[in-house]
């Protein structure tokens, strides 16, 4: 009788890698997402606040970007110029949401390697 012609061939991705390693790498896989989450967690817990007009306006931010606070200044209060106090307010916010940014960015470079994957 003739052999067959047909050869069993090896599984395409199966023999490579031992089980326990691939075991291994789900866990640090999980623990990396864990890690990453506890991360974002303690980032968005945070508060961040800035000021202008040399501390004429005081914003508060959490690390979700939402508003907390906001103080001014009885000095910044001009009813003639109430477009200063707009510009300083935005200013002030939207420092406070860059250091939150800033926050969560530097946090998650730590699990991205540098790769800019994230």
């Amino acid at each position: 009788m003739a052999k067959s012609a047909f050869r069993k061939s090896p599984r395409i991705g199966g023999g490579g890698a031992m089980p326990g390693s691939q075991s291994n790498m789900l866990k640090q896989a999980q623990k990396m997402q864990a890690d990453m989450l506890a991360a974002q967690e303690a980032v968005e817990a945070a508060e961040y606040s800035a000021t202008s007009g040399g501390g004429a306006v005081t914003a508060k931010v959490s690390g979700k970007k939402t508003l907390l606070d906001l103080t001014i200044a009885k000095e910044a209060i001009d009813p003639e110029d109430s477009e200063m106090l707009v510009d300083l307010i935005i200013s002030a916010v939207n420092s406070a949401v860059e250091q939150a940014d800033n926050a969560m960015d530097n946090e998650m470079g730590k699990f991205s390697g540098g790769l800019g994957l994230i």
